[in-house]
């Protein structure tokens, strides 16, 4: 018996070592096979899931699934997937594949949409070519879209055909002109803008959707836009009692004056006999030399009561001949931002208005923001909002923090009342705008718009709701807000693993699911209905959670009174679900490391799974590796955390060349799954398929010594990795990029334990970091270095704290590099200048050290261009495979490429 035993067991042994030689390796060449969902969008009835796959390079094909009976429609090269409220019809988009579109981009010719709707009980399809915009009613019995222009159509005109389908009927009406359309929730109406040649019949209309009549609300020969019904932003609840107000913009553009002059018209009762109100800016109280701008959003008060606007200083057009005006930018010590940030943010400097408001039954208008008030925030309340002036504060060492003055404003008469000095932390209002949150120093204020009144409403509480583990050296943040109770008492908030209950009188402090702290299972409140603003605590919560040590993933269910019970808890990560609108249905996706994140579905409770998708069937022909988690402590203490990658064919007691990757903290990414994609980062399906292992460990560093810490965690995880037998000590390499690329850097420079070391996008110079542009923002570094990412500490710079600075720098110590090392960087970096990689290069090039720059003309942070991801990709592989495998090195590696020998330039 034990001999058959025996002999089993070595078929089985030799069957798996046979499966696993019989799979395929993964190679570059084979990521055009991978697919990923996009789009995903479930039916109303949850009966209906369409999701998109877009292949790597390739062109995206619409899935069209039913659930009940199965069957399953492919659509080639169509996207945007949308389904009729009443789950009985299907509109897409399709397109000219990636190769005709291109063809037609560089003959600068539009590409084409064309707007589809089925039915989803029968063949019956109807499509429109020259589609830009479509849009279902809520009641599902019309479609509507809005073409774009002819090519040879006038430039100055705005309209296009409008088509609205009866998805009734299965007629067409054809409405000429149209610029602008929206349906109202309750679909009673179609409200629409037209703009002609020569603006003649340009106007406002509204389309009965009952009888079919049009009627005209204002016709001239102005431009009209901005339109916005009352109940755009209306629940459901609330969609038969709105939608019978409309707001628009009027106006014409003056050649001498660069900004149009509008008036706002809106027209109230149109479900009676229409009444326009009209607000100028001859309106009293309005300020002079300003207009009404169509570049601010028009939007409808909660009570419907008021409309809000945005104003803008007129300007008159001086006409300049360039060829005599001085190009020159001032840098001025007293600018608030440097001429780096206004130039980057001079299109949204230029587009930028006053909010305003307009009480539509006093034909009344009251200015709410200024200079000396920028910032006034929508809200919900009938009467007040809240206000930001971060004049005071406005500081380059800004970094993750927004501080400002908060103030009262009342919609009545623009009156303001100061809050609170120096906020650097804000939450959010209750859904009814009376109360307004706010973080100060490790207070939670509960401020009450009605009553003016603050409350310390976290003083109950045995804990504070600040981030004291928060890795950067500013104010810590809260956890967040989990929501509102119904009965307007309570906002319960999250704390590390908790949440806690607060009322907002102060009086009470409770922590209502306790065993998070005591499991160190993070839990949050998650909501499936889009209609919730309230949290109703007699129903019960449904949580999401999250084990901080085993990673599992999961929902647990809430009782107010009771402790949480799991309805699911694995050793995967779960996707946020979303509900079907109008079944007990929900759809989300699970994945590990092995398995793509397909979309299931299954009951609100997460019985009954059932996958939906299968995005990458292919997989199953490589050899892939598995993941585990790995438990290690520095050599200061800490006690730390890694996702390990293993590799396919992995045998117990054999060590392994091996790549550590890293960033911050990394752990917390042990189940995403690996998508072979073209970008560039090292892909650990990629390596573990061919025989590496990839670890990514958990950092935690010390003000003032961000490669000290960096050093110490990736020292002691190599050793750990040794030490248990996983990792080959002659053959570690490591890779980072952007944050984790100076920290490669750093570590190049203090250590000979890796055998190679690649790069990316590396500040590489702290001092010249210092002062370096954020080109993206234009922001100066000031305040990343001090109390962002890089934690130096606030004031410390290099010239108050030289010392630290030569010591964390790794242009320091370049000449104790005794590494292989390989540089990736783009030329228009807009994260991490170019000049930094240069800089690494040259230095140790001067000092004779082993080192490739890979140098990507026009690449910003990370790189973009297909053909460079693909080539970053490989030269990455063959690095690693050359320093770790002791595999031949190819040409480029031991000689180069002489510029003109560089194929890119020998190409059309």
């Amino acid at each position: 018996m034990k001999l058959k035993k025996h002999s089993i067991l070595i078929i089985l042994m030799l069957f798996v070592v046979n499966t696993y030689a019989q799979k395929k390796q993964l190679q570059l060449e084979d990521y055009s096979k991978w697919s990923r969902i996009i789009s995903p969008t479930a039916s109303a009835d949850g009966n209906w899931f369409a999701y998109a796959l877009r292949p790597n390079g390739g062109d995206d094909t619409l899935h069209l699934k039913s659930l009940n009976p199965e069957n399953l429609e492919r659509i080639p090269y169509a996207s945007s997937p949308t389904f009729s409220k009443n789950s009985n019809f299907f509109a897409y988009l399709t397109k000219p594949n990636k190769s005709e579109s291109e063809k037609l981009r560089k003959a600068r010719k539009p590409i084409p949409s064309t707007a589809h709707v089925k039915a989803l009980n029968s063949d019956h399809k109807f499509s429109v070519e020259r589609a830009n915009i479509m849009a279902f009613s809520n009641d599902g019995k019309y479609w509507a879209v809005l073409k774009d222009k002819p090519e040879n159509a006038k430039s100055d005109v705005r309209g296009a055909d409008l088509v609205l389908y009866n998805l009734t009927t299965k007629t067409a009406l054809n409405l000429g002109n149209i610029v602008e359309f929206a349906f109202n929730q309750k679909s009673s109406h179609l409200a629409y803008l037209v703009d002609a040649e020569d603006q003649v019949g340009n106007g406002v209309f509204v389309l009965d959707l009952q009888n079919m009549a049009t009627r005209s609300l204002d016709s001239d020969k102005a431009i009209y836009q901005s339109l916005t019904w009352d109940d755009a932003q209306a629940k459901k609840a609330e969609w038969s009692s709105k939608g019978n107000q409309l707001a628009v913009l009027k106006g014409n553009k003056v050649d001498s004056l660069i900004h149009q002059n509008n008036e706002l018209i809106v027209f109230t009762a149109l479900d009676k006999s229409p009444v326009k109100k009209v607000l100028s800016n001859k309106a009293n109280g309005f300020p002079s030399d300003y207009v009404i701008s169509e570049k601010g959003r028009l939007s409808f008060s909660n009570d419907g009561k008021t409309v809000g606007l945005g104003i803008k200083e007129q300007e008159v057009k001086v006409k300049m001949s360039k060829d005599t005006i001085a190009n020159v930018d001032v840098w001025h010590w007293k600018d608030d931002y440097i001429q780096s940030v206004q130039i980057v943010r001079a299109n949204r400097d230029k587009n930028y208005t006053y909010n305003a408001i307009y009480h539509i039954a006093d034909d009344k208008f009251v200015r709410l923001a200024d200079d000396d008030l920028k910032y006034v925030m929508d809200s919900k309340h009938p009467q007040y909002r809240i206000g930001r002036d971060d004049s005071p504060y406005i500081s380059d060492v800004n970094w993750g923090i927004s501080p400002a003055d908060l103030y009262r404003v009342d919609i009545n008469n623009g009156s303001r009342k100061k809050i609170e000095d120096l906020v650097i932390r804000t939450l959010e209002s209750s859904p009814d705008g009376r109360f307004y949150l706010y973080q100060k120093d490790t207070a939670i204020i509960a401020y009450d718009l009605q009553t003016d009144k603050k409350t310390n409403i976290s003083e109950k509480a045995a804990v504070i709701f600040m981030d004291m583990e928060h890795p950067y050296p500013h104010e810590n943040p809260t956890f967040g807000v989990a929501g509102w109770t119904k009965d307007g008492k309570n906002v319960i908030l999250n704390h590390k693993y908790d949440l806690w209950m607060l009322a907002l009188d102060g009086s009470k402090a409770e922590n209502i699911t306790k065993i998070g702290n005591q499991q160190e299972i993070r839990l949050r409140y998650i909501s499936l209905d889009s209609e919730e603003d309230w949290i109703d605590t007699k129903k019960p919560l449904l949580l999401t959670a999250y084990g901080d040590n085993t990673k599992k993933e999961g929902f647990f269910e809430l009782n107010l009174g009771s402790q949480p019970k799991a309805l699911v808890y694995e050793d995967l990560s779960y996707g946020r679900p979303v509900k079907a609108e109008n079944a007990d249905k929900v759809f989300f996706t699970k994945q590990t490391f092995v398995d793509y994140p397909d979309y299931y579905a299954s009951n609100s409770k997460f019985n009954g799974q059932k996958k939906l998708t299968d995005a990458n069937p292919q997989q199953v022909e490589y050899a892939w590796g598995s993941r585990k988690l790995v438990d290690f402590t520095d050599s200061r203490g800490n006690k730390l955390q890694g996702t390990m990658t293993l590799p396919a064919d992995y045998e117990e007691g054999k060590a392994y060349p091996t790549i550590i990757y890293f960033y911050e903290t990394m752990s917390e990414r042990h189940h995403q799954y690996s998508m072979p994609v073209y970008d560039d980062r090292p892909h650990f399906s990629t390596y573990a398929s061919n025989g590496y292992v990839i670890f990514m460990p958990d950092i935690v560093f010390e003000e003032g010594k961000p490669g000290t810490s960096s050093l110490d965690v990736i020292t002691s995880a190599a050793k750990e990795l040794i030490k248990q037998g996983y990792a080959d000590e002659n053959n570690i390499g490591l890779q980072g990029h952007s944050w984790s690329g100076y920290q490669t850097s750093f570590i190049l420079t203090q250590t000979d334990m890796f055998k190679c070391i690649v790069t990316g996008a590396p500040p590489t110079n702290l001092e010249s970091f210092y002062n370096n542009i954020y080109g993206s923002s234009g922001t100066v570094h000031h305040g990343i270095m001090e109390i962002g990412q890089v934690r130096m500490g606030y004031g410390v710079t290099p010239w108050t704290h030289r010392e630290i600075y030569q010591r964390e720098n790794p242009m320091f110590h370049i000449p104790n590099i005794k590494t292989p090392f390989m540089i990736l960087h783009g030329t228009k970096d807009g994260a991490v200048d170019w000049s930094q990689g240069l800089e690494l290069y040259n230095a140790a090039r001067r000092m004779g050290k082993e080192v490739i720059f890979l140098s990507y003309p026009n690449e910003g942070h990370h790189l973009a261009n297909e053909a460079n991801q693909k080539d970053f990709q490989r030269r990455m592989n063959e690095y690693f495979d050359h320093h770790l495998m002791n595999k031949p090195a190819p040409e480029w590696i031991e000689k180069g490429v002489p510029h003109l020998k560089k194929l890119y330039e020998k190409a059309d």
